[in-house]
């Protein structure tokens, strides 16, 4: 796909429309990719943050990286962005833009499948968790929430628990919506999220946000400062969730332009 042509273009969402000025390019790495699935084939495992490196260096014109000075160098921290994609832009260009970014190699919680994808929804549910064993990844069931997947989704909340707890520095990345929504405007996350978010605190300690959008020709990769959740008296289960999910969607937010904020703008 070409750049786009500069004035505001409108475009195709998975679910809705959005409006861009202009984008970058996202050109697929062919070279990387056939790597990636000669090592997924045979069983080998990857550096994502070698991959992210390469992928980004493909990028016309490279992309910006704001916040500098809040890019965590080492763990244990929780890595929480925005979710977002459109015609021509990919999810997985932002853990590789954020990936890219931090000196460490993150441990990404990704989708076990695409379910937008029509006939190729089974190809999905076949590569990603063999992507998941590569990386080194934990992968969950996708949003929104099936009932038919409440085993399934307990199992990758333990294994990514698990995880959390038997590594000594764990940087782990998630984006809390689990999917995406119309023009890319932050929303809720899915109930339970919140909880999750909370049972991994003892282990990562702080919570570093990323706002990853598109401004004129750029992919913006913005991190803000690290911050603990608030201590949580007396809350009910429901209540515990709804607030840490608030906290963490209100610091991503503030990394985020403010059209893009939602219902966490102020």
């Amino acid at each position: 796909m070409k750049g786009f042509p500069s004035g505001v273009l409108t475009v195709p969402y998975f679910q809705g429309i959005i409006s861009l000025t202009m984008s970058p390019h996202y050109p697929f790495p062919w070279r990387i990719g056939m790597a990636l699935l000669w090592d997924v084939l045979h069983r080998f495992p990857r550096s994502f943050r070698e991959d992210a490196v390469a992928c980004t260096k493909l990028l016309s014109p490279q992309s910006k990286l704001l916040g500098k000075e809040y890019i965590p160098n080492s763990g244990p921290c929780l890595l929480a962005a925005n979710h977002y994609s459109r015609h021509g832009f990919a999810a997985w260009w932002i853990a590789l833009g954020i990936s890219a970014a931090v000196p460490a190699e993150i441990h990404w919680l990704m989708t076990a499948v695409w379910t937008h994808l029509g006939p190729l929804e089974p190809l999905t549910r076949w590569l990603f968790p063999h992507l998941a064993r590569a990386y080194g990844f934990t992968i969950m069931p996708p949003m929104p929430p099936d009932p038919r997947e409440t085993k399934a989704r307990a199992q990758s909340v333990r294994q990514a628990l698990r995880y959390a707890r038997q590594t000594t520095a764990p940087v782990i990345g998630l984006a809390p919506e689990g999917r995406d929504h119309p023009g890319g405007i932050l929303a809720e996350p899915p109930s339970g999220v919140g909880r999750f978010i909370g049972k991994l605190m003892p282990h990562c300690k702080r919570i570093t946000p990323i706002g990853v959008y598109e401004d004129d020709e750029y992919l913006c990769v913005n991190f803000g400062p690290a911050f603990q959740l608030e201590t949580l008296p007396n809350l009910s289960a429901d209540q515990r969730d709804f607030t840490i999910s608030r906290q963490v969607m209100r610091a991503i937010a503030r990394q985020l332009p403010i059209q893009l904020r939602g219902g966490y703008g102020s």
